[in-house]
């Protein structure tokens, strides 16, 4: 395994990354008059996930690049959140709610995971600054 130089090639930032694409095509279709609602709620949610993980790896020690993972924990809590409520309003099928929320599943294993790594004192993968 080379060392990881930027964020672009993280699979966890590349997967969240795919994901912002989804939600935004899977509320296309929810109502014009949740434009700044929900459909703004859970985009900039979805966004905030890759957006924290890109943040984070540019930090200057693994601690804070931690924070910021788990920041984007936290934006998927409330992705996850935010699909209860547009399965509850019937703006998404079972199916896409279950499509849509095991993905969030697979990126915070990823999080996770990548937390766990850095608490490591063996890192020899990720830069080094």
């Amino acid at each position: 395994m080379s060392t990881i130089k930027s964020f672009e090639e993280l699979e966890v930032w590349q997967r969240a990354r795919k994901f912002v694409l989804k939600i935004y095509n899977l509320t296309k279709s929810f109502p014009k008059d949740e434009l700044y609602g929900l459909t703004s709620q859970i985009r900039r949610a979805a966004v905030s996930i890759g957006s924290n993980i890109s943040e984070g790896f540019d930090r200057r020690s693994d601690k804070e690049f931690s924070n910021f993972l788990a920041i984007a924990r936290g934006s998927i809590a409330e992705v996850q959140n935010d699909l209860y409520i547009a399965l509850d309003l019937k703006y998404i099928s079972e199916d896409e709610f279950n499509a849509t929320y095991g993905e969030t599943k697979k990126i915070a294993k990823q999080i996770n995971g990548l937390m766990t790594y850095l608490k490591n004192d063996n890192k020899k993968y990720i830069k080094q600054f």
